[in-house]
């Protein structure tokens, strides 16, 4: 099964459409782009069809749809790249976008590499959508925001504010590259989130639920992925941290929740896994392959291939199908993320992590869903066997040097454990610490793997793709916590 869409959320180059781009006039254009001497050369056209809608104070805040359309032409002669894009697909427009990426990359002056045959590259269905959400009215979706925000209210009197938000999209996608390979593909992708405000005594706190990935409005048909419930988890986190102390600090045991908690690893890890950064030599793993850079208990994977999920992809953006790639295994350093480019430098093929943000950029090595697989201890004996340390719940956000590894994070929702027993909820934590360091640490692993609810963005190079996370319950043995009280 396949995602099929209206006519009307059809890209117009693809087959039967009014400006259906075909493997002939591809091979014209991708004549043109190797005309100055390049070695290879791709083209990547994207339609793209997004809505947003926001409910703040329960009245429509935002209400709005937008169109893009476009193509963007690489070039590669050597380690030299030239990229060009145009949004008008007309072929004057396309032709000169494409002799430009090929000066770019080469000066001219070369004799041209010959185009090989084009076929079409097989690709699953990991994300094939009955109904997207893009088709169904506007209102269907105002009347699951104030869902959400009934329900936040209604948690506790002390919620004072609530925003509630829905973002959509569908991308069609085709690519032609000078070695023979095409490939098509419809990605839909959303996201629904809540913010919730409480308020009590002069303390002010706030929390928020969420989730999406490539689904259509099937999504909401699942309880735990209901509006509402969406709702009153935002209230919650709110109420909780009403009640929040101020964190200790110093080093200490962390016990890292499932699912969320994931983001450390995509950050501090999974970042310095991307082969583009082992091609330059400024990662931390840089000439590591083969040797042990994490706890025997840690295997590390990016699996482009789970269903629905918000990193899922048939095909990266460079026209090779998604793949699970075991990037640390049982502590050892076994892969990196590749594109194209880093693929050929290590002579190897590429892994499918080839993403780029729209045709307006080039393609870079990028995470999918990255996660650390579960291990065998019980969570409940994780937590018991801390004498005095921290629950890392949810995080809000931090900042990683990629070429060492040192990270500061924030969390959002944390909880002060004593005696083996969550007590305290607290505020102020921050985990200070080194990626790689912190996973030699990692000394028990518990059976709980969770996968997020579909809420991550990553950014890197000014280029934003959708990704997601994942983790099982994790107890590092010591980790810096910068709090406010010794």
């Amino acid at each position: 099964m396949t995602t099929t869409l209206p006519q009307a959320l059809r890209a117009p180059f693809a087959p039967g459409g009014a400006g259906a781009i075909d493997a002939q006039l591809a091979n014209r254009l991708l004549g043109h782009a190797l005309e100055a001497g390049g070695d290879y050369a791709d083209l990547y056209f994207e339609f793209r069809v997004s809505a947003d809608y926001a409910l703040e104070e329960e009245q429509v805040r935002t209400l709005g749809r937008g169109i893009t359309l476009g193509l963007g032409v690489r070039v590669m002669k050597g380690d030299a790249t030239g990229y060009a894009y145009t949004e008008d697909l007309a072929w004057e427009k396309m032709a000169h976008a494409a002799r430009t990426a090929g000066q770019i990359a080469v000066g001219g002056g070369h004799q041209p590499v010959n185009i090989a045959g084009m076929s079409s590259i097989p690709t699953p269905s990991f994300y094939a959508v009955p109904t997207p959400s893009l088709v169904v009215p506007a209102v269907d979706k105002l009347a699951l925001l104030r869902a959400a925000d009934k329900a936040a209210r209604a948690y506790d009197k002390r919620i004072v504010k609530v925003q509630a938000s829905f973002a959509e999209s569908i991308k069609e996608v085709l690519l032609f590259t000078s070695d023979g390979r095409t490939a098509q593909d419809i990605q839909p992708l959303m996201r629904f989130g809540v913010q919730a405000v409480a308020e009590d005594a002069g303390k002010r706190q706030s929390g928020s639920g969420g989730g999406g990935g490539r689904y259509g409005m099937d999504y909401f048909t699942e309880a735990q992925h209901d509006a509402a419930a969406h709702g009153r988890e935002a209230a919650r986190v709110a109420i909780a941290m009403l009640d929040a102390v101020d964190a200790p600090a110093g080093e200490m045991p962390v016990v890292l929740g499932p699912g969320d908690s994931g983001i450390l690893l995509h950050e501090a890890v999974g970042h310095g896994l991307e082969a583009d950064f082992n091609r330059k030599e400024t990662s931390n793993y840089s000439g590591q392959m083969g040797k042990q850079v994490a706890s025997p208990l840690c295997t590390v994977v990016d699996d482009g291939t789970i269903k629905n999920s918000r990193g899922a992809i048939n095909v990266d953006d460079e026209g090779y199908a998604g793949q699970n790639n075991v990037l640390i295994e049982n502590g050892v350093l076994v892969g990196y993320m590749h594109d194209r480019m880093s693929a050929k430098h290590f002579g190897i093929k590429p892994t499918g992590n080839g993403r780029r943000e729209s045709f307006r950029a080039m393609p870079l090595p990028r995470m999918t869903n990255t996660s650390l697989l579960g291990g065998k201890d019980n969570p409940d004996d994780i937590i018991r066997s801390v004498k005095r340390g921290v629950y890392a719940k949810r995080f809000s956000g931090g900042q990683v040097n990629i070429s060492n590894g040192d990270f500061v994070f924030s969390l959002s929702e944390s909880y002060l454990i004593e005696d083996g027993k969550l007590t305290q909820p607290l505020k102020g934590v921050n985990l200070i610490g080194n990626g790689p360091d912190v996973l030699r640490r990692v000394d028990m692993l518990g059976s709980d793997f969770q996968l997020s609810d579909g809420i991550w963005t990553c950014g890197k190079d000014g280029q934003s793709v959708p990704v997601n996370v994942g983790t099982p319950t994790v107890r590092i043995a010591s980790i810096t916590v910068g709090g406010t009280q010794a």
